[in-house]
């Protein structure tokens, strides 16, 4: 066996334990949920959070295939406006405990066809970067809009500047401007994003501001 499929085989072994322990997520999610509705308990924090958990394990899961196919991609029509305003949602945990706002505004919406998936993982990665920007005090600022057929959504923050030389290798393989980071989120979500005829760019990164903008056609 060589070193090609020796990595193969561990990608798989992984893969499988994952999502053993996936499974086991997803079934306590549920039995905490029905729980909380045969005791009558109501509590929109508490229903957003299983809702957020739940999602975010249909991702690992999805993420997951992606160790058995090269071509894993599901897309089908979704609402521009929907996806965006999921993707916030699902990153309001990263921001517990600290002083940082997200602020949301989706002018119009429109169908795109994505893998919704692979599309709100780009979002939540990118809101995540931009928080772990954020050295105190800040703002996340998401923001969509649906013009001459093209669906934007802009995604600022005003932490940490990228450095001009920086900003030349940021969606490159191995790349990153964290010291714990892999370099691998802003590589994956570009590859993904154009597998799905969308473009992911970085607009400019300036001491107050640093913005990135996802662009993918609507449906007519």
């Amino acid at each position: 066996m060589n070193d090609t499929e020796i990595i193969k085989l561990q990608a798989r072994c992984v893969s499988h334990e994952i999502r053993n322990h996936v499974s086991i997520c997803e079934m306590y999610t549920e039995i905490l949920r029905k729980n909380l509705e045969r005791d009558g308990y109501k509590n929109p924090s508490a229903e957003n959070a299983l809702e957020c958990i739940k999602k975010s394990l249909k991702i690992i899961g999805n993420s997951l295939l992606d160790l058995k196919s090269i071509n894993n991609l599901s897309p089908q029509n979704c609402d521009f406006k929907f996806l965006v305003e999921e993707g916030v949602r699902l990153s309001q945990a990263y921001i517990l405990g600290k002083n940082i706002t997200i602020n949301c505004f989706v002018k119009n919406t429109a169908t795109i066809f994505v893998d919704d998936n692979k599309f709100l993982a780009c979002v939540v990665n990118i809101i995540k970067n931009g928080i772990e920007a954020i050295d105190a005090k800040g703002e996340i600022n998401v923001i969509g809009e649906v013009k001459n057929n093209i669906a934007h959504l802009r995604i600022s923050n005003n932490g940490k500047m990228i450095s001009k030389e920086k900003q030349r290798e940021i969606f490159e393989q191995g790349f990153t401007t964290k010291p714990t980071g892999s370099g691998l989120g802003l590589h994956i979500c570009k590859s993904n994003l154009k597998a799905q005829k969308a473009e992911l760019k970085l607009n400019k990164s300036t001491k107050s501001v640093t913005e990135f903008e996802i662009t993918i056609p609507v449906i007519v």
